[in-house]
Parts: C-alpha cells; structure tokens; sequence
C-alpha cells in the first residue's frame, strides 16, 4: 500500500515540473502527507495541466458516507477494471499526486522499522492516482483522490508486498490525457518502477504520528 508519502518541494518547483497553472491556496512543503489530508494533484484542464487540492481517501459519487474514504486511500491497478468504485474513474478521471519520496514500514527483527523511498536521482516523481467528485445530501461537493498500487520490484520487496504505481514521465501526458478512455490504452503504465532507479533508506520514529510534519522527519538514520 502506500499511506504517507513526501512533498518537499516549492510550488514553484512543482509548477515549472508538471507545466501547470497554480490553483492551489495555500501550499507548503510537506513531509508527511497522510490520508484524509489535502494533498496537491495534477489533472489535465483541457487546455493545459491544473494542480489544485483533493482530499486523500476516494469517495464514490454513489457513496452513502464520504467515511468509505477511510477504506480507499489506495486501489490495487489489477481490479480498478472491474471495482464499481474505481472503472469511472479509470477511464475520465485520471490524476497525479506529484512527490518525491513516500514512506513505508518494513518488519525486522526489532519490530518494523519506517523506511523512504526516493529516486536516486533526487527531485519530483508522479503516483498514479484517480479522483472522484461526491456530492452531499445538502448539495456540498467534496473532491477526492486515491493512489494506485501494484505489485513490488526486487527493492520494495524487501520492503513491503506492494508499491505505489509511480509513471515514467514519458507516460505523464497518456496518463492525465482524458480523451483515452480505453483501459487497453493504459495498463502498460501500471507496473513496478524500475528499481535500479529507486533508493530506500531508514528514517526516525517519528514519522509514524501523523501530526509530525517537519524536515527532520527525511532525515537518514546513522548505523
């Protein structure tokens, strides 16, 4: 799964990356995004990419209760064909949830251990997402997102028995393009990222309560 991740860059940085028009208000670096949060999200506006604000935990326009967001943080890529809750959404609302490293916690013998992941390369990288619009009995909108995951490489293997799909930038465009609408078109992009790109390195304690949002909170545990 993927249930904390990093955003560590400027909006100005994130802007220049994804070639978008800002509508986001307000924006801070964040070092521990975490579900039920608003986090920034890159779709496409139809004459160019837009990043504005969706809350973490997808909410089905059918939905009962917007609290089935708490169950639909992420959506495994192999069922989103068929699950009620995600083929809409496959085929016309497309997102990226752009960061640049995401946690996840591995078991060793001492207990589990919280370990970030980056590119080894550094800089922004985009998770494949998939956003819904609600609408309340008493007409308020709530807009929404969930991440898409698959199954590990060799590195998060190690790790965890699943990893947050994350696109090749070359694929970015086909991703948020909403004219493709055919599944066929898209599920070469939702497989493991290469990991000889990819880097993995043991963080604080600290991360795992959500209310800690600090720099300090990426930095590398000494051995």
């Amino acid at each position: 799964m993927c249930g904390r991740y990093t955003i560590t860059v400027t909006l100005e940085e994130m802007l220049a990356r994804y070639f978008a028009e800002n509508v986001i208000s307000p924006y801070q670096p964040r070092y521990n995004v975490a579900p039920g949060q608003l986090v920034p999200a890159v779709i496409s506006g139809g004459s160019g990419n837009r990043i504005g604000l969706l809350k973490w935990g997808l909410v089905p326009p059918w939905a009962e209760d917007p609290k089935v967001a708490n169950k639909m943080i992420n959506a495994r890529a192999e069922t989103i064909e068929e699950r009620p809750a995600y083929r809409n959404a496959y085929r016309s609302k497309r997102c990226i949830l752009p960061a640049d490293g995401f946690y996840e916690w591995q078991r060793s013998a001492g207990g589990k251990k919280p370990m970030r992941i980056t590119l080894k390369r550094g800089g922004l990288f985009s998770l494949a997402g998939l956003y819904e619009t609600w609408t309340s009995p008493s007409g308020e909108k709530l807009h929404t997102c969930t991440i898409l995951t698959t199954a590990p490489n060799r590195l998060m293997a190690e790790i965890h028995d699943r990893m947050p799909v994350i696109l090749k930038p070359e694929d970015e465009a086909l991703w948020l393009d909403r004219q493709v609408r055919e599944p066929a078109a898209l599920r070469q992009l939702l497989v493991p990222y290469p990991e000889e790109e990819m880097d993995a390195y043991e963080v604080g304690s600290a991360v795992g309560n959500v209310q800690n949002d600090a720099p300090s909170l990426i930095e590398r545990v000494a051995r």
